[in-house]
């Protein structure tokens, strides 16, 4: 079991990404591979100067957190939002809603399952070993979650050829997810997060609106009941038994623009009693920068061993946070929960979205400082 400092500061994972590995990447470069390189290695150091406990690898070499996998599995077929809504039932009032909302949708991308999957490549497990030559410090890898994989990539049109139903998908997708699971924690990785940012839209917008866009959410059931009893079980499936790692949950309101507004609202307490039923999973990740969280009391619901990765300071803003108020909000949760199950870290990525980036490196690398003297701070007992 890796030892942390008590209050250990960590990322959500991405990291902006150097203007030229983007351009790179577009132009699909000959020296791809060594300039990925490179952008995850800035992204550690980084991290390290920034005094971040545990580290992750920015996420350089995804284009988002969740479609890279399409570069990883045969069967699968990378899409822009404008190419999947070809295949949406009502395009008119999905476009309607991708730009009510800020999304560009050429810019943004979702992997759709075409064929039956294969792994032709890990998802992760080279990255991991990559980072865990590069860093003296515990890592933390990323991967999506199975809720948000067999739901963002089931397209009618497109999937029931190979899966007839999202559940025969998600079989598959379990499979796939806890084989990686058990390779990183084979590797010695401190900690793997499966990120189910769409959780909240299943407790926010109520069963007249299954179509916001949070992951090109377009595979929804109209019952958000039982939507969330499948995530409960796809996740409990593919963690139970993995020893090593945390198992860690992340769950936002979405960071695909900088405008609050148009993000998700609400607090965690209709959604606290379905992670309670996450009995494989040993910390939830959650979001508490913004008011749009609502209040601290709705933790009380957490399993009583289950640790919180308590998200207070905003990626999306140029503001920095003061590191006195931080301390100050995490000894409120400490409170409720105990200081040993209490991680430091922003509400989410700071560069979810390759070409959408919710801030620059120098901004987020301040942030993160400002994460370590909070920590600092509450370590000396101040």
């Amino acid at each position: 079991m890796t030892t942390l400092p008590a209050y250990p500061v960590t990322t959500v994972g991405s990291w902006p990404r150097p203007s030229w590995l983007r351009q790179a990447t577009k132009r699909q470069s000959k020296d791809l591979a060594e300039l990925r390189d490179e952008a995850t290695l800035l992204a550690i150091k980084y991290q390290e100067d920034a005094g971040v406990d545990l580290i992750s690898d920015g996420e350089q070499r995804r284009d988002n957190f969740f479609s890279f996998v399409a570069e990883k599995l045969g069967g699968m077929k990378l899409m822009t939002l404008s190419e999947l809504l070809d295949y949406v039932e009502d395009k008119a009032g999905f476009e309607a809603l991708l730009g009510a909302l800020d999304v560009p949708a050429f810019a943004i991308k979702n992997p759709a399952v075409t064929g039956k999957l294969s792994v032709e490549r890990p998802l992760a497990v080279d990255d991991a070993r990559f980072l865990l030559e590069h860093t003296r410090k515990p890592v933390k890898v990323t991967l999506p979650g199975p809720y948000l994989l067999s739901r963002s990539t089931w397209v009618k049109q497109l999937s029931e050829g190979a899966y007839p139903t999202r559940e025969a998908l998600a079989d598959d997708v379990v499979q796939i997810l806890r084989a990686e699971l058990i390779a990183l924690a084979e590797l010695g990785v401190a900690m793997v997060q499966f990120d189910e940012p769409v959780l909240t839209e299943l407790v926010f917008t109520g069963k007249a609106a299954t179509r916001t866009f949070m992951c090109a959410a377009l595979a929804a059931s109209a019952d958000p009941q039982s939507e969330l009893n499948f995530a409960v079980e796809l996740i409990n499936r593919v963690a139970e038994g993995v020893s090593g790692p945390i198992v860690g949950l992340h769950v936002c309101r979405g960071n695909w623009s900088n405008k609050e507004e148009v993000l998700l609202e609400g607090g965690y307490e209709p959604l606290i009693p379905h992670l309670a039923r996450m009995h494989a999973v040993d910390q939830f990740v959650l979001e508490y920068a913004t008011p749009r969280a609502g209040k601290l009391e709705a933790l009380r619901g957490l399993p009583a061993k289950a640790q919180l990765g308590f998200g207070v300071v905003n990626p999306r803003t140029a503001e920095l946070e003061d590191p006195g108020a931080v301390a100050a909000r995490a000894r409120e949760v400490s409170e409720l929960l105990g200081p040993e199950r209490v991680f430091l870290n922003p509400d989410c990525g700071f560069g979810t979205f390759a070409e959408r980036p919710v801030n620059d490196a120098q901004t987020a690398y301040r942030k993160l400082q400002v994460l370590s003297a909070a920590a600092r701070e509450l370590r000396a007992g101040g």
